[in-house]
């Protein structure tokens, strides 16, 4: 029965020595964990601490950071400020100088303008004036030429005796170119002077004989030797008259009418 029982304790005894072997080992694993942990609460502790200290460097030296950058926007938007009213006081100078320039420019070339409109419009009155000065003087030269005509028409009639068929059949053959130039004339604007009675006029009238007169007061004149015609009022050609020299003798008349000769 003890052989039994040494037998049982020699067969248990390698369980035995493998279950404390186990244990051995996990206390040892414990001890080891134990530590770590103890050497991980110190390090931990240590870790946080240092952390804690670069934190609170970190935090002052970004509010330094911090407090330098906002003086340096600060900075910064003062001098952009500056810099902003420097250059809109100089665009206000640019602008107000280049206004400036602009309305002399602006004065100068209104004044070209009414000048050079001024000189157009008397460039153009001018040219007007100096073609109707041409039409008159074209007109006035042709009708000169043509008035001669007239006044050997006038002498026909005076000298024609239309008793006679043949003188009457003439008359009326002269007399019908006669209207017809009157009829131009007319609507030309020639006109005839009537002068007989009329007071003398230089201007109008070319004094050719002065004789003493009972019937006419002085400067009036007696009779008219070749018709004159006007042009819209103006002078085609001077009436050729006789001019009064009021109540005189015959000697005076002689003198006077020897001076309207010379004349």
């Amino acid at each position: 029965m003890n052989l039994n029982l040494y037998s049982e304790r020699g067969a248990g005894l390698p369980r035995l020595c493998k279950e404390a072997t186990s244990l051995q080992y996990v206390l040892i694993q414990h001890l080891v964990l134990a530590s770590m942990n103890s050497d991980m609460q110190n390090s931990s502790q240590d870790s946080t601490n240092d952390f804690l200290e670069i934190s609170n460097e970190l935090t002052d030296i970004d509010g330094k950071s911090t407090q330098n950058e906002s003086i340096g926007d600060e900075n910064i938007c003062e001098d952009k400020t500056e810099n902003s009213q420097s250059k809109d006081s100089l665009s206000l100078e640019e602008l107000q100088s280049a206004y400036n320039t602009l309305s002399l420019e602006k004065e100068s070339l209104q004044g070209q303008y009414v000048r050079i409109a001024a000189d157009f419009d008397n460039f153009r009155k001018r040219q007007i004036r100096d073609q109707e000065e041409l039409r008159l003087q074209i007109t006035c030269s042709t009708l000169e030429a043509i008035l001669p005509v007239v006044d050997n028409f006038e002498r026909a009639r005076q000298q024609l005796d239309p008793q006679t068929e043949e003188g009457q059949e003439l008359h009326r053959s002269y007399q019908g170119l006669y209207k017809q130039l009157v009829d131009i004339f007319k609507q030309m604007g020639v006109s005839p002077m009537r002068v007989e009675g009329e007071l003398f006029d230089p201007n109008l009238h070319e004094a050719v004989l002065r004789e003493p007169s009972d019937v006419y007061a002085e400067d009036i004149i007696t009779d008219e030797l070749q018709r004159g015609y006007q042009l819209n009022g103006k002078v085609l050609r001077h009436a050729l008259v006789k001019v009064s020299m009021g109540p005189g003798s015959q000697v005076e008349s002689t003198q006077v009418s020897s001076e309207g000769s010379t004349d």
